[in-house]
């Protein structure tokens, strides 16, 4: 058997390009998520679900994609770095329903630093659990192991970012705001992820990696799609008018007979 050895991690082999291509996506999906968390509580209880369920799927396919762009800066030495494509794909649906608990516990709760609270926790705890699983899809030539102390502090760097990003969309209002919660999320997001980066260890023992393919021949290609879906969301959230701008819409529609009653009534 061969001796095992402490194999070298690079995180950042192509320098800081996957870094800052992550942060954008990170932030992308995550402004749009928190755009249709505001349109949803804007409306009747009974009509929120479809901008919840569209918020759901931005955030946690953003952070999905953030997560992957930057694994493909990531090398161990001496390794193989395979991904198993079942985990991985499941990873994405985990982080959209963790995220969706989340969103939909906020647009159905009491407005309430109780419901911001549990909400940040779930959420914050979606893009954790998406990142841990996607990690869990790694296949290397031996062993993966994790410091627990940078694991907690990833998990709570999660948490504090989701639960901030929350506050600031729900509490403040204007274009501004929106893209400090967003940069907030984006900043968290990957601070994250390379916090619980750094939580990682690789003891190479000459173990055959299981099944899996590269990174490169199954990211980019989801990646693309989930850009394309982040696109056209953001074209719906532009494009559709806001709940002010529907009851601005029904009152001009009313005057018209208000003034033909009035007219009649003074002949």
């Amino acid at each position: 058997m061969n001796p095992s050895t402490m194999a070298h991690i690079d995180g950042f082999t192509y320098g800081v390009v996957n870094p800052l291509v992550a942060f954008a996506i990170a932030c992308i999906g995550a402004a749009l998520g928190l755009r249709c968390t505001v349109r949803a509580l804007a409306l009747p209880t009974g009509q929120r679900r479809g901008w919840l369920l569209l918020a759901a799927a931005a955030i946690g396919s953003g952070i999905w994609t953030m997560h992957f762009i930057a694994m493909l800066g990531f090398t161990v030495s001496d390794s193989t770095l395979v991904y198993n494509i079942p985990i991985t794909v499941f990873s994405l649906l985990l982080a959209i329903f963790v995220v969706g608990v989340g969103v939909f516990y906020v647009g159905y709760r009491p407005k309430g630093a109780g419901s911001l609270l549990v909400g940040g926790i779930l959420t914050g705890c979606g893009v954790a659990v998406m990142h841990y699983l996607g990690m869990a899809a790694m296949q290397v030539d031996g062993a993966v192991t994790y410091s627990p102390l940078l694991v907690a502090a990833s998990v709570g760097i999660a948490v504090f970012a989701a639960t901030a990003a929350l506050w600031m969309t729900l509490n403040v209002k204007g274009l501004p705001a929106a893209l400090a919660a967003a940069l907030i999320a984006g900043v968290a997001v990957v601070a994250m992820h390379y916090t619980a980066m750094l939580a990682v260890s690789v003891r190479l023992d000459g173990r055959t990696p299981g099944p899996g393919v590269p990174a490169a021949q199954f990211i980019l290609p989801v990646a693309v799609g989930i850009i394309v879906f982040l696109t056209v969301s953001g074209i719906v959230v532009a494009m559709s008018p806001t709940e002010s701008a529907r009851s601005r819409a029904r009152a001009e529609a009313r005057t018209p007979d208000r003034i033909h009653i009035d007219l009649f009534d003074g002949r």
